[in-house]
């Protein structure tokens, strides 16, 4: 059922981090975050277009130190969030124009979501930015391969179909709820997965990538990959999804394989008066930041 909950128009978030550092210059930063408050076509509850102003919000409350390294010493410089008040094209061209500025400032982008059709404008502005040879790692619990959802090929359940539609090679992780559609659409653009029933109940901690997947890579999160135990704020958890230390190991596992461009954050919808969730989705980016930092 599409959502049509009107964007937030206060787009001038707390900056990521802004308890403990001063804002980095955009071109002397290393980590880019970019917010992006969009939401339109969510399934079963909304949101999400809440979920980058809490995330910024929560973020003051995190220590410089993340338990093994610093990493805003390689410096975090926060953008203005994305207006997201037009038409979906629009909006994604907008993110687009995001990242790439993010790019060509030699810096890394972190996108704050928002619904996960956004990660399409991401790809988008990596491609426009002149980003080569690189391929999405997907957590999530679902596959987000279908043509299009409720007649919308922009919908966050086609967001993976658009990006390999592109011939970007795709690894998902933790997927649970598929259909036929999107099994057929793994079978037809070669995907890679390790599903839920898989490395959630064996938990597994690593993944080795096959040699033919490209050597940049960007990772891809949706907040529902992990387990709604842990993170009960979203709009369509399933149970069974992955366990907080298991994501950051994936996540580590990927980074010592691979060259990381970039990372998202997606479909967090903030539960009022449950502040805990929305420190700890601003923890896990900045835990993710540490990973990036110490495998640079």
């Amino acid at each position: 059922m599409e959502n049509n909950k009107p964007q937030t128009n206060e787009l001038d978030y707390p900056v990521f981090l802004g308890s403990e550092i001063d804002q980095a210059k955009a071109d002397e930063a290393f980590f880019h975050v970019i917010p992006v408050p969009y939401e339109k076509t969510v399934s079963y509850g909304g949101g999400t277009y809440l979920g980058p102003s809490h995330i910024m919000d929560a973020s003051w409350q995190l220590e410089k130190w993340d338990g093994k390294s610093n990493p805003a010493d390689l410096g975090i410089h926060s953008q203005k969030a994305v207006d997201c008040n037009t038409e979906p094209n629009e909006v994604m061209s907008r993110i687009a124009a995001a990242v790439s500025s993010s790019i060509k400032n030699n810096a890394m982008p972190v996108i704050i979501g928002g619904e996960h059709a956004v990660t399409y404008g991401v790809v988008k502005g990596l491609l426009d930015a002149g980003c080569k040879d690189f391929g999405l790692v997907q957590i999530d619990a679902h596959a987000d391969l279908r043509d299009a959802y409720e007649g919308d090929p922009l919908s966050h359940a086609s967001v993976m179909k658009r990006v390999v539609d592109l011939d970007i090679p795709l690894y998902q992780l933790g997927i649970r709820a598929y259909c036929e559609e999107e099994m057929e659409a793994r079978k037809k653009h070669g995907v890679y997965y390790r599903d839920a029933d898989d490395i959630a109940a064996n938990q597994v901690q690593t993944i080795t990538l096959p040699e033919d997947f490209p050597p940049n890579v960007f990772f891809t999160l949706d907040i529902d990959g992990m387990d709604p135990s842990i993170f009960p704020s979203t709009g369509t958890p399933v149970p069974g999804g992955l366990g907080w230390y298991q994501t950051l190991n994936l996540f580590e596992s990927v980074a010592q394989q691979r060259n990381i461009i970039g990372f998202d954050l997606m479909e967090f919808a903030p539960i009022e008066g449950f502040h805990a969730y929305d420190f700890a989705a601003a923890q896990l980016i900045y835990k993710l930041m540490g990973i990036v930092q110490r495998n640079k």
